[in-house]
């Protein structure tokens, strides 16, 4: 487009008042910006006589999984419409936000005014869906544990379908940090690590869960462990770091294997690609109802909703329930441990309510470990996400309090961290690193978008003197300097007389500086379905229900009273596989 030329046609139009300026008005092109979940959202809109003709997308950093509805069904009902009044994707919210501001910033530089919402204007052209589908096995609950099911269950030789509930796909599993902890993996050697087990890794979890745990299904989670990384990576095509590994709270060795990027975008893009390879059919908005057993009391489909119709999908082999847990659920939270309250915000997904227990429930499952409500305790004071740019923590950060004084072992289980922080002044932490633990963990090259956002918010700052960390926190620098000192004398792995850091302190007498401030949100419900090592749901009396399946977080026997770090990932992909067999098996 040639503005200068469009801009002399409208002057001479009104110069010689011969024609209207909306006459002879040639189409135009303006940019416009709105803030993100990540940051700027720049477009450039198209119109032609006061109406939206498109809208590309110039610059943006939203997770490209959650945005492929905005940028796709979103964009297309505004142009539909020419209008910004109309509802955000569910579980992409400021993403979608971010969108629609960019539109009107770009409609107020065309001088333009957009339409008043009408959604009769919207034309969607939805592929028409029988009422009744038959499939060998259904999954319900498109996360990762979901995501495994069907494509082991399509690689068995079953017609699977995978649904899910929300607009995109992932869940928890999307935007979590996505490390999987796999003992005797291919990194452990370059790091002198050569001594773990699947033995060693199942005491771990089995202690970190307080001993309440069901040590045959941890067993066959810790025993799977290498064998299901091994598939995400050389079948699934997950890439992970080479060289470096997280050392989570409440593990006796470091053994979390790290995705690029460090989300599970890494995860969850792949999985969608190789289902998307093999045909199976993964459907979005489309909401589970109820379960459907037959006369003999076994599994045999699933009742669901998608935009108010009912509809029907039968499972020859079974259904597996991958549908995730109750975190972003607060009533719900609430009822099954009344001291996580209105305090705690979440870091989960938000098609993380639980409905699908009660389902399962109705259908003879019996629900354990429910009040077992896990927090994470270094979380964004406002939204009340994770603070991935804080897993400098896994490196050798600090915790520190108002007081300038740290307060816990740092590598402790998430829930004794969470329960220190609400014990310090105002009930939140500060979070204090140097480069000397950053060139370790790049955490603030890693995730640059929430480095961006969380010093936009004033909730993070990068320093060159502790003078300047002092002045931002409001923590006395006296006392500052006093910890950091004594720090400093007890770097190294065995040298923390105060807290027994189990990997060692580091050198933090030289800046650059970080620091971020962080309080614990509910993260992870440990309870769920009861099911054996075979990933078979079982009733109150330890009986199998033939033909359903449960795998992930939807699951109550795995973790005990705390899941240790690192742990979700290898859980949600061991049994997603498992249970993806088995419903295949059934089906022949």
């Amino acid at each position: 487009m040639n503005y200068k030329s469009t801009i002399l046609a409208a002057a001479t139009a009104l110069v010689f008042g011969t024609v209207s300026f909306q006459a002879f008005a040639a189409p135009v092109t303006t940019e416009g910006t709105g803030v993100g979940k990540h940051g700027d959202v720049t477009v450039a809109v198209t119109f032609d006589n006061g109406k939206i003709q498109d809208i590309k997308v110039l610059k943006e950093k939203e997770n490209p999984v959650l945005a492929q509805k905005v940028y796709k069904d979103l964009r297309s009902d505004i142009i539909a419409s020419n209008s910004t009044d109309l509802d955000d994707i569910s579980g992409a919210t400021f993403s979608s936000k971010g969108l629609k501001q960019a539109v009107e910033d770009a409609a107020k530089n065309a001088g333009i005014k957009l339409s008043k919402g009408d959604k009769k204007a919207i034309k969607k052209v939805e592929k028409a869906l029988p009422k009744v589908n038959n499939y060998d096995v259904v999954v319900v609950g498109a996360g990762g544990a979901g995501f495994s099911a069907a494509i082991t269950a399509k690689n068995a030789g079953a017609n699977v379908v995978l649904l899910e509930k929300m607009p995109a796909v992932g869940g928890n599993s999307l935007i979590s940090g996505a490390e999987m902890n796999v003992a005797k993996n291919w990194v452990q050697p370059k790091l002198g690590i050569n001594d773990d087990s699947p033995e060693l890794h199942a005491q771990d979890t089995f202690k970190g869960g307080d001993k309440k745990g069901d040590m045959k299904v941890i067993n066959v989670m810790t025993h799977n462990a290498l064998d299901a990384a091994k598939w995400c990576k050389d079948y699934i095509g997950v890439n992970f770091e080479p060289d470096n590994l997280f050392f989570f709270g409440g593990h006796s060795r470091k053994r979390a294997l790290i995705p690029e990027g460090h989300t599970g975008t890494e995860f969850i893009s792949k999985f969608m690609h190789k289902a998307e390879e093999l045909g199976i059919p993964v459907i979005t908005n489309m909401k589970m109802v109820d379960l459907i057993k037959n006369a003999e009391g076994r599994v045999v489909g699933v009742k669901a909703e998608m935009n108010g119709q009912e509809y029907t999908f039968n499972a020859k082999g079974g259904v597996v329930l991958a549908t995730g847990g109750f975190g972003a659920n607060a009533q719900m939270v609430k009822k099954y441990n009344p001291k996580i309250d209105e305090r705690f915000k979440t870091t989960d997904a938000p098609g993380s309510t639980g409905e699908a227990l009660y389902m399962a429930e109705k259908a003879g499952a019996q629900l354990v470990n429910m009040g077992y409500i896990q927090t994470y305790p270094i979380c964004d004071p406002i939204s009340g996400v994770i603070e991935l740019i804080a897993d400098a923590r896994f490196d050798g950060a600090l915790m520190l309090n108002q007081d300038a004084k740290r307060f816990v072992e740092e590598l402790d289980r998430r829930d004794v961290l969470s329960h220190a922080i609400l014990k310090q002044p105002g009930g939140y932490c500060w979070v204090l690193w140097n480069d000397n633990i950053g060139k370790i963990s790049n955490t603030v090259k890693t995730h640059t978008n929430e480095y961006e956002a969380f010093t936009k918010q004033g909730i993070m700052k990068t320093c060159e003197d502790l003078k300047c960390i002092a002045d931002f926190t409001k923590m006395p620098y006296d006392q500052l300097v006093k910890t950091i000192d004594r720090v400093n004398t007890m770097t190294g792995k065995g040298n923390d007389k105060d807290f027994n850091h189990r990997s060692g302190l580091m050198d933090m007498s030289q800046g650059k500086y970080y620091v971020i401030k962080a309080v614990p949100s509910t993260h992870h419900t440990m309870g769920g379905i009861r099911i054996n090592e075979k990933a078979q749901a079982l009733t109150a009396d330890g009986k199998v229900i033939p033909g359903l399946w449960a795998a992930g977080e939807v699951t109550g026997v795995t973790h005990g009273t705390n899941r240790l770090g690192g742990n979700a990932y290898t859980d949600i992909i061991v049994f997603g596989r498992i249970a993806g067999q088995a419903a295949a098996q059934a089906a022949k």
